[in-house]
């Protein structure tokens, strides 16, 4: 039988009991003040660390020290292609297809890569709408790509600001916003939650009123991936970020994860920075001159990749 709400520790505990999700919490080791496990509050900027963490960790540092650069291939999760074993697991997070998603960088990084494939300003199209108090590194990345292709920031970058007195950004005003920057719009990139007040936008809406004005629409998950439900694909999203450390709980500062729609993976007319692992797999070591990306994601991938780091 129910209880009556009541603003009290028993009905608190009830409910706990009712959790579906209570036999979460074992997964994770609490800090201690006074012997007693902590009241954790700031998974919001660092999850608990997972009790099972330290032997995906140990398991390759025994393979880097029991085979060295061969545990790129006979490891028994070999390097070569570890970052492959995210792709079904973080499409189901995200709501998108496996080869929409892959694991690369932090994620100011990510973004940043992404911007070269989708802020492609023109004389007349050259405006990224935002949000006001978008974080910092938000904040800066987009004035750098801004002043990057010679655009004045104060003219370039249009911030959909709150009404006096509230909180929250209303959509009507993202969306008025984004009709009135109409053809000068290239790019809206906004935190699909935002980091201040903990607003969640109707991403799928404002995607579709970004495209209606001809704009790339980009999202910056951190304070959402792992968080609330996402249907990437479904909304047609172009491009977007997170990080893995806040709500996916894999550790400070670790790998981020990033999204490319399946509509733009073979188009060629995209510019990107180009890196050595994101070369055709089949065909990486035999060192070619000429860059011939992976269809997907992963075409997007740059660099060797922390394997310590995705172990967590």
């Amino acid at each position: 039988m129910d209880m009556e709400f009541a603003n009290t520790r028993e009905y608190a505990q009830f409910l706990d009991s009712k959790d579906p999700l209570r036999q979460y919490r074992d997964e994770f080791i609490f800090p201690q003040i006074n012997g007693r496990d902590v009241i954790y509050f700031t998974g919001n900027s660092l999850g608990l660390q997972p009790k099972r963490a330290k032997k995906f960790v140990d398991e390759v540092m025994d393979d880097w020290a029991n085979l060295a650069v061969e545990g790129h291939f006979y490891a028994d999760k070999p390097w070569w292609d570890y970052h492959e074993r995210f792709a079904n697991p973080l499409s189901k997070v995200v709501g998108a297809l496996p080869d929409e998603v892959g694991v690369m960088n932090t994620l100011t990084v990510n973004l940043h890569f992404l911007m070269v494939s989708f802020y492609r300003p023109t004389q007349k199209r050259f405006k990224i709408i935002c949000e006001e108090k978008a974080f910092p590194s938000d904040q800066y990345m987009i004035q750098s790509h801004v002043k990057f292709h010679g655009f004045d920031p104060s003219a370039a970058i249009v911030e959909i600001k709150r009404r006096e007195g509230e909180h929250n950004i209303r959509l009507e005003d993202v969306l008025s916003t984004i009709e009135n920057v109409g053809d000068e719009a290239a790019l809206v990139l906004i935190g699909g939650v935002n980091y201040y007040t903990g607003q969640v936008f109707d991403m799928k809406t404002i995607t579709e009123a970004g495209h209606k004005v001809g704009a790339y629409v980009g999202w910056d998950l951190a304070h959402a991936a792992g968080n609330i439900k996402l249907e990437l694909h479904d909304w047609n999203v172009d491009f977007a970020a997170w990080c893995s450390y806040k709500y996916m709980n894999s550790g400070p500062g670790n790998a981020s994860g990033y999204f490319v729609h399946e509509i733009h993976h073979t188009d060629t007319s995209l510019p990107r920075f180009a890196g050595w692992w994101g070369h055709n797999k089949e065909r990486r070591f035999l060192m070619e001159p000429e860059f011939d990306p992976i269809c997907g994601a992963n075409g997007w991938q740059v660099s060797n990749l922390p394997i310590l780091s995705m172990a967590r």
